[in-house]
């Protein structure tokens, strides 16, 4: 009997402290999920009526505001024509784009047509107006080539959707605090970058490129869309009071209207997303196909490819001939990749390049460059003969060497500091010309005028015996 009450108290033990550890478990979990709450919950921290008031604030169109759109345009499109970023995050802060977009969320939310109404009417004003900056800017300021800057705007993916899906979460929570945040509203205007792409597609359309400002567009709507669509989430998260309309018919019908608006929204929202991650998985697949079935083969040489997500084709382009086991293998490996296994793939050879082709085309090459090198030795050796006769001939003025004849001058008259030779045309009476020979002399300064004369007249007397021809003597 001792022995069962031991146990029994031994097992009441036991669960005492299996008890004591679910609720330890217990209380550790709530704890957890109170922490969560509190540093996750944003709506006690939410400021309903001064949020509505500065987003329908930001609205209207005119004056000020125009011109701000008008300058951020013009420092966009030029950040653009430069490739600069830095010019272009510039642009995007002053830029007053995101007003209407926040409205457009806003009103759908809370059933306020009028507000809706604004904002549609600003947004479509200010994509007119950029889109005409943006035009004649780069009309009369063409660019001259295509940079990095301009083609990350035409071409959206699936991140692009997400910053603008995220960045306008940011945004509208940020408005919603008491105390707006002005950083964030800031780093949310230069991540969804709704300039650029307005820029962009005013490029496209001065020269012409539909594709462009198509890609442009598209990007742009992604943006509009998206940052709308994160308002409209938040605010109902935040349960913002619905506008009150005294005809309850009014209220129904404009409470349908907002609905069908949001509905309308969203469609084309959850279109463009699966669209974009559609041509992500296409391009990732294609990336992956080319790296490991055509980089990593080194008998194969890619010239051109090109991917057409729209009619599911692959155009690959070689060098060389490509046989039937190749052009089997490439299509048999494509069936390995989930998203492209159902395009077509069309591979193009050239013979004319084959490597037996291009070999034989070196070596043609390798003979002109050998001839080509002998020629150049020949003409080298003929202008040094060249420059060999010209230099013994440099010195000889009639038949005597100057050289020779300028170390005489200098033993004969050694106060002569500087002796030159030349034949000199002269027209005696202005009717007929003949030649003479002009000795050009400089003497020692200390050789006064009365003897400069006489060292002249010496000189000229020496230089007619030697060169039995008459001479002009000029000092200077």
């Amino acid at each position: 009997m001792i022995h069962n009450s031991e146990q029994q108290e031994d097992n009441n033990d036991s669960i005492d402290s299996t008890e004591a550890v679910k609720a330890d478990a217990k209380g550790l979990v709530a704890s957890i999920k109170v922490f969560l709450i509190e540093l996750l919950d944003f709506r006690e921290d939410t400021d309903r009526e001064a949020t509505i008031s500065a987003i329908k604030a930001d609205v209207p169109f005119k004056g000020a505001t125009a011109w701000i759109l008008i300058c951020s345009i013009f420092v966009a499109s030029i950040g653009l024509n430069a490739d600069s970023t830095a010019v272009v995050i510039g642009a995007m802060l002053i830029s007053p784009l995101m007003g209407p977009i926040l409205g457009v969320g806003l009103s759908i939310a809370i059933n306020d047509i009028d507000t809706l109404r604004k904002s549609l009417i600003s947004l479509l004003t200010m994509v007119f107006l950029s889109l005409l900056t943006a035009f004649f800017c780069f009309y009369f300021l063409p660019l001259y080539e295509d940079n990095s800057e301009l083609l990350g705007r035409v071409k959206p993916d699936i991140r692009d959707v997400l910053i603008a899906f995220f960045g306008g979460l940011a945004l509208i929570i940020a408005r919603t605090k008491k105390g707006t945040i002005a950083t964030v509203i800031f780093g949310v205007a230069i991540a969804t970058a709704l300039m650029p792409p307005l820029c962009t597609a005013g490029y496209g359309l001065s020269q012409g490129n539909w594709d462009y400002f198509k890609g442009a567009m598209y990007l742009f709507a992604i943006n509009t869309i998206f940052i709308a669509l994160a308002t409209f989430v938040v605010l109902k998260v935040l349960r913002f009071p619905m506008l009150n309309y005294a005809n309850s018919k009014r209220r129904k019908t404009i409470a349908r209207i907002a609905a069908l608006i949001a509905f309308a929204m969203m469609l084309p929202a959850g279109w463009t997303f699966y669209d974009v991650i559609k041509e992500s998985q296409y391009k990732s697949d294609y990336k992956n196909y080319l790296k490991k079935e055509i980089e990593n083969n080194t008998s194969l040489w890619l010239q051109r490819e090109q991917l057409d997500t729209k009619s599911k084709t692959i155009t690959l382009n070689f060098n060389g001939d490509i046989n039937d086991a190749t052009k089997s293998d490439l299509l048999n490996e494509i069936q390995g990749y989930e998203y492209l296994k159902d395009f077509k793939l069309i591979i193009n050879g050239n013979s004319n390049r084959s490597t037996d082709k291009i070999l034989e085309l070196y070596d043609i090459a390798l003979d002109k460059i050998d001839e080509r090198d002998k020629k150049i030795e020949r003409l080298t050796f003929t202008i040094d003969s060249l420059k060999l006769a010209a230099s013994s001939q440099r010195n000889s003025i009639y038949g005597f060497d100057f050289i020779d004849l300028a170390k005489d001058a200098k033993i004969q008259f050694s106060e002569l500091e500087s002796f030159s030779f030349a034949q000199t045309l002269r027209s005696p009476n202005f009717r007929t010309v003949d030649t003479v020979l002009v000795a050009t002399t400089r003497w020692n300064s200390f050789v006064n005028d009365s003897l400069l004369s006489q060292k002249n007249a010496d000189l000229k007397i020496w230089l007619e015996q030697e060169l039995e021809d008459d001479i002009e003597i000029l000092t200077y």
